[in-house]
């Protein structure tokens, strides 16, 4: 893992404001606004005690929730920062605890308890950094992070000339600020000397090096877009450029030597990813699950294989073969955003006449990354709204043409995701009724702080949109169930792969085979996929998988409860209503609120 666990926490902060607690959504029914909004106001109050706490460190994850007071800060990586970040948050954590010891509202109590959960895992990951890893920081990345939070069309046009403030500070030319090469540099020289400390692994550092480029030209290209054109822009942009050539240069000369060619972490770090994606199972039994899961759907797809082809006009009977025809199908980029609005509309009328869950009232937005964007999350993906102080704004179905990364061929371009039946199960998880309708529902219905910014967890997020994947399944042509399944194939597999490769139980070789041949990835994307697994964030994918899992065993729990009186719009309603809850709070809010209020009817 090349970046300290603890900055990893914070960065997700920006992701992570989803959740409403199943206390707040059962007041929302039965409690005066007034009444509701008093407990929340209160909430807050706490919530803002570890949030100005987390954003003196990095003030970045502020900006992007929504907090403009910290839009011309930037991370802080000045000396003793370990240390320094450790103790507030234990100083924190006191005042938490003090503010639960005098709580009786049970609202506020569950939000406080979250809130002590967060510190408790941002420390974990301080202290387990700090004994595994060689501190190393791609600054790139970071720089390019900071500066597209502010630099949107949908953020306001006085938040976007910040910008230029903190480009500043990053380079420092502004008063206070010290270049943050130079501070990334002298962090990683403090702990050079400490042997036993693992090196960031040397493939992620070599891609990160590929990247830099692309990111300096991104925020030209951003720069000029939104007319920040002034002589001290200018003369930022030149001195990124610069310093970081110098930083990349440092980096093949110092950190380079130190990388380690075994990307698997620490038992202790693996499973510390895992716990703070919401596993709570062994890796083990995961991946039995996940293996038989696997078989099972690999026998489906080759059951709807000749009915697909027959379809399609497609003189291919064995799955991986009707796979490839279908992929021929492309789309170019001047014809993906409308085909997946043509697909996206068609999805809401099925929603809407089969009764599946409650929509939004406005469009879903989309559009196409630019190349230093999907640099940076290579993948389609939603880019949430701001969930602090929103003012109206919407998440944004982001979509990708390639991975600029693979093998530095910038033109080398997925084909797993514009081809036209992709876009069926795709729209399903990152729009509707998937992450979208999760955002949205957060977002216009309101949450407290806690469950918005401290509760989220992959487990469900993902599993939600894996589960609204299969809502859709039952209703949509042929070409684009078979995609589905397809994609769940690759859910599975990575299930198994992921902590397969983690464990030594697998080298990457094979499971390149596995995701190429098995599951029929491109090549761009089973190497995006190998290094998600390997170490761009080793445990993560497994929750999409896992979350699925859970989701459907509740689902199932509930109908055998239910019987005929199980209502599946109410019951969709309810579960997204709850926000990103882990499954066991889940579970408990379907059990104690749901169904009670489902047999009064």
């Amino acid at each position: 893992m090349s970046k300290r666990l603890a900055s990893a926490i914070a960065a997700t902060l920006f992701v992570a404001g989803f959740t409403t607690g199943s206390a707040q959504a059962q007041n929302a029914a039965t409690a005066s606004p007034r009444a509701a909004q008093t407990w929340v106001e209160r909430s807050d109050a706490n919530s803002r005690v570890l949030l100005e706490a987390t954003a003196q460190f990095n003030p970045e994850s502020a900006s992007q929730v929504g907090l403009s007071a910290y839009d011309s800060k930037v991370t802080d990586l000045k000396p003793g920062i370990d240390e320094r970040s450790r103790q507030l948050l234990v100083e924190t954590k006191a005042k938490l605890v003090a503010l639960l010891g005098n709580e009786k509202d049970s609202n506020v109590r569950q939000d406080l308890n979250i809130l002590i959960n967060s510190v408790d895992q941002q420390i974990e990951g301080i202290d387990l950094s700090h004994q595994y890893l060689l501190p190393y920081q791609d600054i790139g990345q970071l720089i390019f992070g900071g500066e597209f939070a502010l630099l949107k069309d949908d953020v306001d046009a006085k938040r976007r000339s910040v910008a230029v403030s903190r480009l500043q500070c990053y380079v420092g030319k502004a008063p206070g600020c010290t270049p943050i090469t130079e501070l990334a540099k002298a962090r990683t020289t403090e702990r050079l000397g400490e042997k036993g400390l693992l090196g960031p692994y040397k493939g992620d550092v070599e891609q990160k090096l590929a990247n830099t480029q692309r990111y300096v030209d991104g925020l030209r290209k951003l720069y000029a877009t939104y007319k920040l054109d002034s002589s001290e822009a200018k003369a930022a942009l030149d001195a990124l450029d610069t310093q970081l050539k110098d930083y990349d240069s440092w980096v093949r000369s110092t950190v380079l030597p130190r990388a380690r060619t075994d990307f698997r972490l620490p038992e202790p770090l693996y499973a510390y990813n895992l716990k703070q994606v919401g596993i709570d199972i062994p890796p083990q039994e995961l991946m039995k699950q996940a293996q038989l899961e696997f078989v099972e759907l690999r026998g489906m797809m080759q059951v709807l294989a000749p009915i697909v082809a027959k379809a399609e006009g497609i003189d291919a009977t064995d799955y991986r073969d009707v796979l490839k025809a279908l992929k021929k199908q492309q789309l170019n980029k001047d014809q993906v955003e409308p085909w997946y609005h043509e697909v996206i509309g068609k999805i809401e009328d099925i929603i809407r006449r089969e009764h599946i869950v409650t929509l939004p009232q406005r469009k879903m937005q989309m559009r196409v990354a630019s190349e230093a964007e999907a640099a940076a999350q290579p993948a389609p993906h939603m880019d949430p709204p701001p969930f602090v102080n929103n003012k109206g704004e919407q998440g944004t179905f982001v979509l990708t043409m390639g991975n600029p990364s693979a093998n530095g061929d910038s033109t080398q371009g997925y084909d797993d995701f514009t081809f036209k039946a992709a876009a069926w199960t795709l729209t399903a998880h990152e729009g509707r009724p998937g992450h979208e309708l999760q955002f949205a529902a957060m977002v216009e219905r309101g949450v407290s702080l806690a469950r918005s910014l401290y509760a989220f967890n992959s487990v469900n997020v993902e599993g939600w949109a894996l589960y609204a994947e299969s809502e859709m399944l039952p209703y949509e042509p042929p070409a684009g169930q078979f995609g589905a399944l397809q994609a769940r194939l690759m859910r599975a597999a990575r299930a198994y792969l992921d902590p397969m490769l983690n464990l030594g139980l697998i080298t990457r070789e094979r499971a390149h085979d596995i995701l190429t041949h098995e599951v029929g990835l491109s090549e761009a994307m089973a190497r995006q996929e190998l290094d998600r697994y390997t170490f761009n964030s080793p445990g993560q994918a497994n929750a999409y998988f896992y979350g699925y899992m859970r989701l459907q065993q509740l689902r199932l729990d509930t109908e055998l409860t239910l019987g005929k009186d199980f209502n599946r719009q109410a019951f969709n309603d309810f579960v997204i209503g709850q926000g990103l809850l882990p499954p066991q709070q889940l579970a408990e809010a379907v059990r104690t609120q749901f169904i009670p209020a489902q047999k009064k009817h």
